[in-house]
């Protein structure tokens, strides 16, 4: 399978698990962060598998995606693009790494929505991740689809 095979087989996936179903029995609230966290996992995946791809041309020996996109990564231009990206507060790349930096955390990232149920006022729902993280996917494709393009150019 190549790179940019990959990178599309794992966004997929990470969709496909936040459209499943999490059901309203007992295990409703636990399959439904389950499904968030495994499809923040996949979305890690599928950044690592983009950066992968996009740096072949490179020929780096590693690509994780803290070292590439922090200060001392390769200064490859797709790789310029994306920590611009990552330093934009309100951009999806700058959203996916601060939930995945939560995900790696011993409080994860899924929340339960049933705050309001012990007493609490409900500012957010826990069940948003999803929504967000779908929101996040399909921005991430269109920047996915420009920067194959930058890189197809080498």
């Amino acid at each position: 399978m190549t790179p940019r095979s990959r990178t599309n087989q794992l966004l997929y996936q990470a969709e496909l698990l936040l459209a499943l179903p999490a059901g309203d029995d007992e295990h409703g609230e636990a399959r439904r962060m389950a499904a968030e966290e495994g499809s923040l996992a996949l979305a890690e995946l599928a950044l690592q598998s983009l950066l992968r791809e996009v740096t072949e041309h490179a020929h780096l020996e590693r690509h994780d995606w803290r070292e590439l996109l922090g200060p001392e990564g390769a200064g490859i231009a797709e790789l310029h693009r994306l920590r611009e990206l990552v330093a934009r507060p309100d951009s999806w790349l700058a959203w996916l790494i601060g939930k995945l930096e939560a995900l790696h955390g011993t409080d994860g990232v899924a929340r339960r929505a049933t705050g309001a149920a012990r007493g609490l006022i409900a500012v957010g729902s826990g069940a948003a991740l999803g929504e967000e993280l779908r929101a996040c996917l399909a921005e991430a494709k269109t920047e996915i689809a420009a920067l194959r393009e930058t890189s197809e150019e080498w």
